[in-house]
């Protein structure tokens, strides 16, 4: 039956959840976080019911065990919804038992629509439910898609969150007016996923150049092209992990503000910029060498693994992160044709592995709980083991280096070996610095990053690597 001669704002308005009244889609949320816990069972069934769009649904739903009291909101829609005169009701393709929970959650009267095993409710079949219960032109439409249209065409009137440029000229095309309603998103917001500042880490790959004494313009763009396509795999992978770690980050004091968990940049945006990211950096890698490209694949293997997983277990997640670091320094080698050093291995990966424990020491330090991490396996009772590892890792990286000053290739590459002795002592006290500034919490949460930034240590870095460059003279 047609709504006739009726104030249009006393009609029901329907409004969409996915990108519409929460600002993410919970089909792909619900496969990030089936992934997460339960990543066989999660592709399993992307594998067998790809194409019953319904039932993946409804069996996502069941092994994500999503919590949607976090889930990222828009203001825009919630101020309508408040505002709203006649019933309010949600309507969208999420599986009906997400919907029934959002509905509860948000506190409406009005039974929701949603999809269930047997129908997929989206585009025409939304319609012709809403328009079975109001009739046609009986309610108002709150979406943001180009599967909305056909309900935009059935309701009396509607809203368009976020409409892009592109969207609206969609709208246009079908004839369909409606009202805009929040921002589009924007693309800084998907570069800010990329993490660039976490880019500077990549310079790890300099480090066989330089301790090699090569300065040479070619080497140095060798290590520079390595640089860039490092640099896209860590983005790649940094997605994922921001991807897989959606509900831990939304627990986290800060890391709430990311944009994904935030719903600032879409998670379909970020899994287009991984994919291309991550097949642009084994590219790139293969136009220097075959050998590149395999430490680049071994890399994102690792890292993926990681993500997995491997990042939720207790003292494996620090040894991880200092194999991916020391990595960067063997794809350094790699890069600029340069052997590298079983010395210069030793060295980096108790160190590396001491400023992972400081990450951790770092995340704890901030925390006034006593339960573990959000989406890892430490608690403030492992700060004690946390420092004592740290530590330990660091004493003997300066033990290798120590004994490397002794060595017959330290011998080939320094005239004045006491000096390059005496170098220990800055380089010390760096370590030294870093665990203490960790300890106390006085550092932002990525080490490497804050160290490249940090007057004081850089200071000692400088006077370290002068007593090298003189010793070499």
């Amino acid at each position: 039956m047609t709504k006739k001669n009726q104030n249009p704002n006393d009609l029901p308005l329907v409004v969409d959840i996915d990108e519409s009244l929460l600002k993410t889609d919970l089909l792909l949320e619900s496969f990030w976080a089936a992934l997460g816990r339960h990543p066989v069972l999660c592709l399993l069934a992307v594998l067998r019911l790809f194409r019953n769009r319904a039932a993946l649904k409804a069996r996502l739903a069941t092994l994500a065990a999503l919590d949607l009291s976090l889930m990222p909101r828009s203001p825009e829609v919630e101020k309508l919804m408040e505002n709203a005169k006649g019933d309010v009701i949600l309507a969208s393709g999420s599986d009906m038992s997400l919907v029934a929970k959002m509905s509860e959650l948000m506190g409406l009267k009005s039974a929701p629509l949603g999809s269930d095993v047997g129908v997929n409710l989206t585009g025409a079949r939304k319609a012709e439910a809403l328009v079975a219960r109001y009739g046609v032109k009986g309610f108002i439409y709150v979406g943001d898609s180009v599967k909305d249209i056909p309900v935009w065409q059935a309701a009396a009137g509607g809203y368009c969150v976020g409409a892009s440029p592109r969207m609206q000229r969609k709208l246009a095309a079908a004839s369909v007016q409606v009202e805009p309603l929040g921002a589009p998103a924007r693309p800084r917001d998907l570069l800010a996923a990329l993490r660039p500042r976490q880019w500077m880490k990549n310079i790890l790959l300099f480090l066989p150049l330089l301790a090699s004494h090569r300065f040479d313009i070619a080497g140095m763009l060798l290590a520079f092209w390595g640089v860039t396509v490092f640099s896209a795999a860590a983005s790649s992978i940094y997605i994922v992990n921001d991807l897989m770690d959606l509900e831990a980050d939304r627990k986290h004091e800060t890391k709430c503000q990311r944009p994904f968990a935030a719903g600032r940049a879409s998670i379909l945006s970020g899994m287009g910029a991984s994919v291309l990211l991550g097949a642009g950096a084994l590219g790139g890698a293969a136009l220097h060498s075959w050998q590149l490209a395999a430490i680049m694949a071994l890399y994102m293997v690792l890292s993926l693994s990681y993500s997995l997983g491997l990042k939720r277990l207790r003292w494996v997640d620090i040894a991880m992160l200092a194999a991916l670091y020391t990595l960067r320094v063997v794809a350094g080698s790699v890069a600029v044709g340069v052997a590298m050093s079983g010395w210069l291995g030793a060295f980096v990966f108790p160190t590396f592995l001491a400023l992972g424990a400081v990450k951790r020491l770092i995340e704890l330090g901030r925390t006034r709980s006593e339960a573990a991490l959000p989406g890892r396996g430490y608690a403030r009772r492992d700060r004690a083991d946390l420092r004592n590892i740290s530590i330990t890792a660091a004493v003997g990286a300066l033990v290798v280096y120590t004994l490397y000053t002794y060595s017959a290739v330290a011998g080939g590459l320094y005239q004045n070996l006491l000096e390059i002795r005496l170098a220990g002592i800055p380089v010390a006290l760096w370590l030294g610095r870093m665990i203490m500034l960790g300890w106390r919490g006085k550092m932002d949460y990525d080490p490497i990053v804050f160290a490249l930034r940090d007057p004081v240590g850089l200071a000692l870095i400088g006077v370290g690597g002068a007593m090298l460059v003189h010793a070499a003279s």
